[in-house]
């Protein structure tokens, strides 16, 4: 399976890191378009399509309607709103990274307060005020987090990348299929159909173990599961070459939420000379795992997903940020595991439903990369959206360690730095006003067991 389409080497800086496809994979072949064994799916997706575009024509034109659209966005695009933010980050060597929305040239004193994973919010917001999908006074309610907040105001936000699976990924993609069969039967390029945001898909879910202790147990499983899964492998295979801006991380390749962070993780982007940082929703639960590398990103369902592929903006209520202060170091013979909880106990009882928890303190320092993610991708047990690690020394390591260059994160760190969302722990820190606070000395954390049903009950 080729993995397309691959962006070119100097606007993906991770165009070197993709995961090479298996053997089977490489060597599968499928029918022809006309006896494809998706077609089927297809023409289901054309049923729906067609249906709802016959509901539309018995309403009257939608001409109108496209036509005050068009005006709107024509003068709302005009100029941005936030183009005197607009500033480049030089090289050392000389010439620039690129540009990027400065939260510094805002010169607001209450952004210096506000908690990094709410900046990530407001620069978002920030980069996509356009008058229409995203507001001045949106950005506003951001900048007052900590007054906004506790009135559970709604707010935009759009994510730069959508995160899959094979199980709620093949839905998307057949909408996709579905959209490109209306636009055909209209006259108009199909081929303008594609998602406006970077999509990966990691094939998972779909392994069985059939054989096992067995020193031919990987290939026979692999064997099985394309048996099974001819059909949904063979479409999203089609979707791969068929769409722009999307990528298939073929099975075999590891569990999504591993692939995410070692792999598909980029921290910051630069897209067309544009800086911004990585923020992700997934349709699984624990996509939170990602907070663990810096990365903004949650679980939604399938809906909200495809929205956001097509460039729709999320409606959110601003969350209230729980600031968990981490000091000391653990101790020998105590794990990742109980650390974790320890955690998930103290954050039940405190109530983070809806939350973010952003972690701090100069314990930080002594948590490996690993413990982190494996405390953020337990955000759903302790009920929170996430668990968010802000990008410090810790996460640059763990980049260079999994394969990404040294000027991809000589790049990131200048950006991070640049826009006050970088933590060097040697430096003073300002204080971060929180929604409410907790704290945990490492050094007290003690070895304990949970379970196996009621991880909330700790011994």
């Amino acid at each position: 399976m080729k993995l397309l389409p691959t962006p070119p080497a100097s606007s993906d800086p991770y165009s070197h890191h993709r995961l090479p496809p298996p053997p089977q994979l490489r060597r599968a072949s499928f029918p022809p378009a006309a006896s494809r064994p998706f077609a089927g799916l297809l023409r289901a997706a054309r049923v729906r399509c067609s249906s709802s575009s016959a509901a539309g024509r018995g309403r009257g034109s939608v001409a109108p309607a496209v036509a005050r659209f068009q005006r709107r966005m024509a003068v709302s695009g005009t100029e941005h709103a936030y183009s005197n933010i607009l500033t480049s980050l030089p090289k050392p060597e000389g010439g620039e990274y690129g540009k990027f929305y400065s939260l510094p040239a805002l010169n607001d004193p209450r952004i210096d307060k506000l908690p990094y994973s709410i900046r990530i919010l407001l620069e978002s917001a920030i980069r996509n005020c356009d008058g229409f999908q995203v507001t001045k006074n949106d950005v506003e309610k951001i900048i007052d987090w900590e007054n906004t907040s506790p009135k559970l105001a709604e707010i935009p936000f759009k994510p730069a990348r959508v995160l899959l699976q094979d199980f709620t990924g093949v839905p998307a993609v057949v909408d996709l299929a579905a959209m490109r069969d209306a636009l055909a039967k209209l006259g108009s390029d199909a081929n303008k159909i594609n998602p406006l945001v970077p999509v990966d898909l990691v094939i998972d879910h779909s392994v069985q173990v059939d054989v096992a202790r067995s020193s031919n147990a990987l290939q026979s499983n692999m064997e099985l599961e394309f048996t099974r899964n001819r059909e949904r492998f063979g479409f999203l295979k089609w979707g791969s070459t068929a769409f722009q801006n999307m990528l298939v991380v073929p099975p075999g390749s590891g569990i999504v939420h591993q692939v995410n962070l070692e792999y598909l993780g980029r921290v910051v982007f630069n897209t067309d000379g544009i800086m911004y940082p990585d923020s992700v929703v997934g349709t699984d639960s624990h996509t939170t795992m990602i907070d663990g590398l810096g990365v903004a990103g949650w679980g939604v369902g399938g809906i909200e997903a495809e929205a956001t592929m097509l460039g729709q903006p999320m409606s959110m209520v601003l969350p209230g940020v729980v600031g968990f202060k981490l000091t000391g170091k653990l101790r020998n013979g105590v794990t990742a595991t109980d650390l974790v909880l320890t955690v998930t106990q103290m954050l039940r009882k405190h109530g983070v439903v809806g939350k973010f928890v952003e972690f701090h303190g100069e314990g930080m320092g002594k948590l490996s990369l690993a413990d982190r993610a494996t405390i953020a991708n337990m955000s759903p047990e302790y009920g929170a959206t996430m668990g968010f690690f802000p990008v410090d020394h810790v996460t640059l390591d763990y980049l260079r360690l999994t394969g990404r260059s040294d000027e991809t994160v000589s790049m990131i760190e200048a950006y991070l730095r640049a826009n006050n969302m970088f933590v060097d722990y040697n430096e003073p820190q300002l204080e971060r006003v929180y929604s409410s606070y907790l704290a945990l000395d490492l050094d007290e954390v003690e070895p304990c067991i949970s379970g196996p049903k009621r991880y909330d009950l700790v011994l």
